[in-house]
């Protein structure tokens, strides 16, 4: 059916390769491209066997020349964007360069901004568009399938939907006093940032983690959650017609907290350069080196997680509420594919929005996030790659 070209081999894109060569009949050849090419061939002996052609390459993806030559040396129908957020304009800036479609799980990020939101990358729509290929942002979970989950609820149970609550729970155990599920940087930029939520048209912010609420989680339990700005409200705002309110909560466990907090307080969580020893360091870039590799939880971690959605709205003009939700075991990911659920939960979705492009079920020329499509096909094939949904009609609502 296709190529693709994959950029990255961290704990997400090694998921998304493994599901790839499952799914041979779509993905008949993949490139994994890194600026760690070891990576890269180590992944590709572990699939040693596959239908699957696989091959690897070495490129920086923040040097757009490098990245031209590997899309036109390989020639693939799609580049998987799988590296870091930071890098997803100059990937993008390649796939123009070479009328190439593009696909990531993460919206673009500045090295030297804490601050995640879609209009450095929307401002590409009108070239995506002449050059006649496709841009799709945000195909992992949140966001991503917190998206389609959004689309596919407007479509099938209300014919308005008011509230939206998208809630990611992650109920693992690691082992270790404090650790991230994903990439160290990004994770501790996100949370020490401040929160937001979308209201009656307008952003309210609030202070980093200031807004706290108690869930029972299905299949989880009773958790501490927080409220987070998180990118796909912002795509959810301008795509679910008549919207009044959006947020987004976390859990996290005491233990990071306070490790946070600490870490938080001695400076370790900046992102402004200082001098040590006669070189230039970023505090938080150092601290990701010393932290334990994502990659490395699965097989520690064990827990599930939950991540979904609940929906208030209207239905026959009758209120209604809704939840749909995947419920995610640490063990049994490690056990398919040696990875935690965090990882798993991203990049499944990452390989299904890839299979949408190369089928021709998703096809729109331009930069969308994955709820400006039909949500049908996509919720179909996250069962069978390992993500069942369910859904209640009568959930715990959040205050």
């Amino acid at each position: 059916m296709g190529k693709v070209l994959v950029i990255g081999c961290g704990g997400v894109a090694q998921v998304a390769i493994q599901k790839c060569v499952q799914n041979s009949t779509v993905f008949e050849e993949i490139c994994i491209a890194s600026r760690t090419k070891s990576k890269c061939d180590d992944l590709k002996a572990k699939l040693e066997g596959s239908k699957t052609k696989i091959t690897t390459a070495k490129v920086d993806a923040d040097n757009v020349d490098e990245l031209i030559a590997l899309i036109q040396a390989e020639k693939p129908d799609l580049v998987m964007n799988l590296a870091l957020p930071y890098q997803d304009l100059t990937i993008m800036d390649a796939c123009l360069a070479t009328q190439t479609n593009y696909l990531d799980t993460a919206n673009y990020e500045p090295h030297d901004t804490a601050k995640f939101e879609y209009k450095w990358q929307w401002a590409y729509r009108e070239r995506f568009e002449a050059a006649g290929i496709t841009a799709l942002l945000g195909s992992g979970f949140d966001p991503g399938v917190t998206s389609v989950f959004s689309a596919h609820a407007l479509k099938h149970h209300f014919d308005e939907i008011e509230y939206i609550d998208i809630l990611d729970c992650n109920g693992g155990d690691h082992g270790y006093p404090f650790a991230t599920n994903f990439n160290p940087e990004i994770n501790i930029r996100e949370v020490t940032a401040n929160g937001s939520y979308w209201e009656n048209g307008a952003w309210v912010e609030t202070e980093p983690m200031a807004i706290k609420r108690v869930y029972n989680f299905p299949e989880v339990g009773q958790k501490d959650m927080y409220l987070l700005h998180h990118e796909e409200i912002e795509s959810l705002a301008l795509n679910i017609p008549g919207v009044k309110r959006i947020r987004f909560f976390m859990t996290f466990g005491q233990s990071y907290l306070t490790h946070l907090k600490c870490l938080e307080n001695v400076g370790m969580t900046s992102i402004e350069p200082i001098e040590f020893e006669g070189k230039q360091i970023i505090p938080l870039q150092f601290l990701a080196a010393v932290l334990p590799d994502p990659a490395s939880l699965g097989p520690r971690t064990k827990g599930k997680t939950n991540i979904g959605c609940i929906f208030r709205g209207k239905k026959d003009g009758k209120d209604k509420t809704y939840y749909v939700y995947n419920v995610c075991d640490h063990e049994a990911c490690y056990a398919e594919l040696g990875s935690q659920a965090i990882s798993y939960t991203t990049g499944v979705p990452a390989m299904i929005g890839a299979m949408m492009l190369l089928t021709g079920k998703w096809d729109k020329k331009g930069v969308y996030t994955v709820e400006e499509f039909d949500p049908d096909p996509f919720m179909e094939e996250l069962g069978k790659w390992g993500l069942p949904w369910q859904e209640s009609f009568d959930p715990e609502l959040v205050d």
